[in-house]
């Protein structure tokens, strides 16, 4: 078996025995709530029918209450819009078992590779989007755990610490100007707020397809446990003082900063009807998956 899925399938194996069984075994094919878009015949109304089905120009033809009947759609298309831009080569947090910080690279993979994975056991297709502040691309959608592989190969390979800065919204901006097909969209950022251009992007993008975001956490330089290591500002390319690694104060400050920025990214991403889960470490990744998917099921109902 090929590398990343190898390692994806290991950490879902385990969170299998926990409180995502379920979701593992079949949940997520619910993600798609709402009844199939394709039109296949009328048949006369019954007690019971949903009246939105009323087709009722037809039945004042017939004389009789008849009612769309439509195809499920078996195969949806997931799309992975992945943000490849430098600074997801910088480290994200500590889980809580681990003992030193993995980086957003790693991270995007994961959470990107799960979401496929889900796709692909339920016999969707999986396609790509990734790029940066210079140029942006579009795998096709595929079929089959070979595919997801390539797939999550080109984003590991595509992020790296002397790469261009990232553009989440001239990667939106080529998502609008290419994908003409309706998607399930997995946006994966580490970008902590979203602009007016991107609020414009992400509302035309939701008019077509489902938006999903899922915002990737840094590593907080001031955390005792880094004390001692050497650090790097990926996107400025110096190292971070020892002596801010120390403050006690500015670990607060920063605390406070980081949780209000997500606060008012997660508000106004609730203003667009977009559901958002942020995932700063492996080992929370999983649930704030599912999580994620659990709020975009539900909000469709409402």
């Amino acid at each position: 078996m090929t590398a990343h899925l190898t390692r994806i399938k290991s950490r879902l194996s385990i969170h299998a025995h926990r409180k995502v069984r379920g979701l593992l075994e079949g949940e997520y094919a619910a993600i798609h709530a709402g009844r199939g878009i394709d039109f296949n015949d009328l048949r006369e109304y019954v007690r019971g029918d949903d009246v939105k089905d009323i087709d009722w120009k037809a039945s004042a033809r017939s004389r009789q209450l008849l009612v769309k009947r439509y195809v499920a759609e078996r195969k949806h298309t997931v799309l992975l819009c992945v943000s490849t831009g430098r600074s997801m080569a910088a480290l994200a947090g500590l889980g809580a078992d681990s003992a030193a910080p993995t980086s957003k690279r790693e991270l995007a993979v994961f959470v990107a590779g799960v979401t496929g994975y889900l796709a692909v056991q339920h016999g969707d297709v999986v396609g790509l989007v990734h790029g940066d502040a210079d140029r942006q691309h579009v795998s096709r959608p595929g079929s089959g755990e070979l595919h997801l592989e390539r797939l999550l190969g080109t984003v590991h390979e595509a992020i790296t610490p002397e790469g261009p800065p990232g553009d989440l919204t001239a990667l939106l901006r080529h998502v609008v100007r290419t994908v003409r097909r309706r998607t399930i969209l997995l946006v994966v950022t580490d970008e902590p707020a979203v602009t007016e251009e991107q609020a414009m992007l992400l509302r035309r993008l939701t008019a077509q397809h489902e938006v999903l975001i899922l915002t990737l956490g840094d590593l907080d330089p001031t955390t005792p446990v880094m004390a001692g290591r050497r650090l790097l500002d990926v996107d400025a390319g110096v190292e971070v003082p020892p002596w801010l690694r120390r403050d006690a104060r500015l670990h607060r400050e920063l605390a406070t900063l980081v949780a209000d920025e997500a606060q008012h990214m997660r508000r106004r991403l609730d203003q667009l009807g977009i559901v958002q889960e942020q995932v700063r470490d492996l080992d929370g990744a999983v649930i704030a998956i599912f999580r994620l998917l659990e709020r975009h099921r539900h909000a469709r109902r409402r």
